[in-house]
């Protein structure tokens, strides 16, 4: 009888119900036989997920604003205040484009920008009020943890005042932006806005006054293994403590048009990628839904990616200006993604943000009314 390998005893422990521990995780990190861990994330994934259903979700990412007073060199999207092509979105613009969006079975608005000099909390509370009003069952996931931040740093107040009251105004949930990497070692050195510790708090707060996020890294920016697990391990502690993220979502750093990319010219592979997913899936015990990244990664390995541990293919992307400004230039509609769910050997299903399953003609019909 063959002995199992240390790779496959730990999966097999993983499997039985185990939780990983930081060092099996950081060994399967550094190990090359992903087969074997692809085929035990799909296996947790379809534990999971008993009904063979991929899910997609049809939103927009809206960024309202592209001024930035922070400096990220991963970022090619920023531009900083006084910049001649600097903007900030009209209300009718942002009208128009949710329009657009519910036009072809949307559900909700991404809706992030940079971090404005000038926004305190008033600003993003009437811009939320005024969307609520006349969208009144759309979903606002909105605003990512540095702009709560940037929030607190100009309105003075704390990270849970700050998010009561913008659910109030009618934030629905929150995305989890600005994470990278959460090791401040690796912040400090490519960017200058909130740290690992406010990421962490921030999100606290929102869990706290009842709202869901995701989750995200972003890898490949001068990370080590060993950055990469103290990421998974945080997001795996704070779920553990507010159970408040619904899903978790890794992507590579993408490097055309940014400052580091011109110093980072070798960026994470394909394997790289299925490798870390995989990982995260059997990691992150705690966490029901897995994303594809296939914005990032291309169509063909983001529907690889559904037999790593994804169970969601994400968004039809309808509007995308971040990641596509530092290269990811990959698009598609909704047919095409349920044609990669179907050959993929699974069910697609649209979703709403908080991945409820959507029936697209009482959708359509409640939003307009």
């Amino acid at each position: 009888m063959t002995k199992p390998t240390k790779v496959q005893s730990i999966l097999d422990r993983v499997l039985a119900g185990d939780r990983m521990s930081v060092d099996e995780c950081t060994f399967l990190l550094e190990s090359h036989d992903i087969a074997s861990m692809g085929a035990a994330a799909d296996e947790v994934r379809a534990r999971r997920h008993p009904d063979n259903i991929v899910t997609y979700i049809i939103d927009r990412n809206v960024n309202y604003t592209n001024v930035c007073n922070v400096v990220c060199t991963f970022c090619a999207f920023y531009r900083r205040p006084g910049a001649a092509d600097t903007y900030v979105r009209t209300f009718d613009e942002i009208c128009q484009k949710i329009d657009e969006t519910i036009a072809l079975g949307g559900t909700g608005v991404l809706m992030q920008g940079g971090l404005h000099p000038d926004f305190g909390i008033e600003w993003y509370e009437d811009l939320l009020r005024s969307l609520r009003e006349k969208y009144p069952t759309f979903q606002l996931h909105c605003f990512s943890p540095p702009e709560i931040h940037n929030i607190h740093l100009i309105s003075k107040l704390d990270y849970e005042t700050i998010m009561a009251r913008l659910k109030a105004a009618g934030l629905y949930s929150l995305p989890g932006g600005g994470a990278e990497i959460l090791d401040d070692e690796v912040r400090k050195r490519v960017s200058t806005k909130c740290t690992t510790q406010e990421w962490l708090d921030v999100m606290r707060a929102v869990h706290r006054v009842g709202l869901r996020s995701t989750a995200t890294m972003m890898f490949g920016i001068g990370d080590t293994v060993e950055h990469q697990v103290r990421h998974l391990q945080r997001i795996r502690d704070l779920q553990d403590e507010t159970g408040g993220f619904t899903a978790f979502i890794p992507w590579t750093f993408q490097r055309e048009n940014t400052a580091l990319g011109r110093r980072i010219k070798l960026e994470p592979t394909g394997v790289d990628y299925l490798k870390m997913l995989a990982v995260s899936r059997l990691f992150l015990d705690n966490i029901e839904n897995f994303q594809s990244s296939w914005l990032t990664q291309g169509l063909r390995l983001g529907q690889v990616a559904l037999r790593f541990g994804a169970n969601d293919m994400g968004s039809i992307m309808i509007e995308e200006n971040v990641v596509s400004a530092a290269g990811a230039n990959n698009s598609a509609d909704e047919t095409t993604l349920q044609f990669l769910i179907r050959e993929a050997g699974f069910t697609p299903q649209q979703r709403d943000i908080l991945y409820r399953h959507v029936n697209r003609d009482a959708q359509l019909e409640a939003v307009m009314v």
